[in-house]
């Protein structure tokens, strides 16, 4: 499925379906025409990666690693489409910090592509973004998260039901020890969708997942809000396998 994740991508759509921004050339090879990104990278740039289902972290035959066996995370599932390597850190890039918001609808459809995310989508209830605060949206002028669980499950996905309550550093600012705590209080149910959640199964939507801070923190509060099960999709996943190694990625 992966070799067809961009199928439809060239079809008849109006000419902004795109955020305005329609390549007739692969991003990463430069073969034109093609989709934004076409087959053959793709086939050779995400290939299947065996990962942990919990931390989604690369794990020879899946399963669970035992660094979540002995110490579980707040999430009952987390799936990765790809690795947080050359060339999808430059597409994250454009979506994220270089104004390139149709970027979302052919990374999504690769997010869509990966084995498992069509059941989880499926069995979910709700699909939240990890939001952006105040500030970092006004300066960004939309939230990279929400225009993926757009693309992900349009029937499902809700803007405002997770909140963020104030402006943090970057996480990529601080080492890893200090990112959960950098996030605590960060995250809240808007009181009056809070009931819409409970004993559902919700899945989190973020674009890049390092040490799981966003993704943990947001999975505890929902969690105490009686949700009965919470999975994560993330477009890649860092694989660094140090402290050290977190601090110098480019994002």
């Amino acid at each position: 499925m992966v070799f067809q994740w961009f199928r439809g991508l060239t079809s008849s759509r109006p000419a902004g379906s795109l955020g305005g921004w329609l390549p007739s050339r692969c991003a990463i090879c430069r073969g034109w025409p093609c989709a934004p990104v076409c087959d053959h990278c793709i086939a050779h740039y995400a290939q299947p990666t065996s990962r942990c289902q919990r931390c989604a972290l690369p794990l020879p035959g899946g399963r669970i690693c035992g660094d979540c066996l002995n110490n579980p995370p707040p999430l009952d599932v987390c799936l990765s489409a790809t690795a947080y390597a050359w060339p999808w850190i430059d597409l994250v890039a454009k979506l994220k910090f270089q104004a390139q918001p149709g970027w979302a609808r052919p990374l999504a459809t690769l997010m869509l592509s990966s084995h498992g995310v069509e059941d989880m989508l499926e069995a979910a209830d709700w699909v939240l973004p990890i939001p952006l605060s105040r500030e970092r949206l006004a300066e960004r002028g939309y939230n990279q998260s929400w225009l993926l669980a757009q693309h992900l499950c349009p029937d499902k996905a809700q803007p405002d039901f997770l909140l963020r309550t104030r402006d943090t550093p970057s996480q990529r600012t601080l080492p890893r020890s200090e990112r959960l705590a950098n996030l605590e209080g960060a995250f809240a149910l808007d009181p009056l969708q809070a009931p819409a959640l409970r004993d559902k199964r919700v899945v989190l939507v973020d674009d890049v997942m390092t040490s799981g801070a966003s993704l943990h923190t947001a999975a505890r509060v929902l969690r105490q809000a009686g949700v009965q099960h919470i999975s994560a999709v993330v477009l890649a996943r860092t694989e660094a396998a140090t402290e050290a190694d977190l601090d110098t990625l480019p994002f």
